[in-house]
């Protein structure tokens, strides 16, 4: 599967919708959708997990709002298209996911749901192309190794349509300049490397790379989970990173 061809397909049909205007809306009407595909995939691995261990995983998302149970088409004539679909987005999924319920013992796994739609857009205004599109990103299996690299390679790809489109460079440092920065600055294991305008993540992403390489057991992978951290304001590419 070309991540080429699944980029440009999901922009040519964006390009048939009237409320979706220039590369940086369909950037973040993609981005939006693809973050809801891959949570919906994590929230399979939490599920399964926390079977294993005798209890039951609760999603911060109503259960009839997640991913699984409104986009994937199971072929049975009952997916939703059209205004149906717009309306489900508009009217119940955007209002609900902007304003979930988060405290200060939310785990962070579930508050970033509100914390990624709190800004974020919904451009489309034909239900059919939408469904068109979200039929696209669900024939990416997030839970297959192949196409997890995949998606890498997508997020690439995005960054640099974003960086043509000309609103980049606010928030987007090219891959190569983020590894040669951090290669220099040779963080370790048992520090922690912070991007305090973050942007899309790339600095981060650079410094997860490198240290990668530097874990030998349980101990090092528990200093590299908690290895890195950011902050970032603007909702596009804090939904990108």
């Amino acid at each position: 599967m070309a991540v080429n061809n699944i980029v440009k397909r999901i922009q040519n049909i964006m390009r048939q919708d009237a409320g979706v205007n220039g590369d940086a809306q369909r950037i973040e009407q993609m981005t939006w959708m693809f973050f809801l595909k891959v949570y919906d995939t994590q929230e399979e691995t939490w599920e399964d997990k926390a079977y294993l261990e005798g209890k039951t995983y609760t999603s911060i998302i109503p259960d009839e709002l997640r991913w699984r149970n409104w986009a994937v088409d199971k072929k049975d004539g009952e997916a939703l298209t059209g205004d149906a679909l717009l309306s489900l987005v508009n009217d119940r999924l955007f209002p609900t996911l902007k304003n979930i319920e988060v405290t200060r013992d939310t785990p962070r796994s579930k508050a970033i749901v509100k914390d990624v739609f709190e800004d974020i857009n919904q451009y489309m205004k034909n239900g059919t192309l939408l469904r068109q599109v979200i039929n696209v990103i669900n024939e990416i299996e997030f839970d297959d190794a192949q196409d997890r690299h995949l998606f890498g390679d997508i997020y690439e790809g995005i960054l640099k349509d974003l960086q043509s489109a000309g609103n980049a460079g606010e928030f987007y440092t090219p891959r190569a300049l983020t590894d040669f920065i951090v290669e220099m600055l040779h963080p370790r294991l048992g520090e922690t490397f912070g991007d305090f305008t973050s942007g899309t993540g790339g600095f981060l992403t650079s410094a997860l790379k490198h240290l990668e390489p530097q874990i030998n057991n349980a101990e090092d992978r528990i200093s590299y989970q908690n290895a890195v951290i950011g902050q970032e304001w603007k909702p596009l590419p804090y939904l990108l990173s």
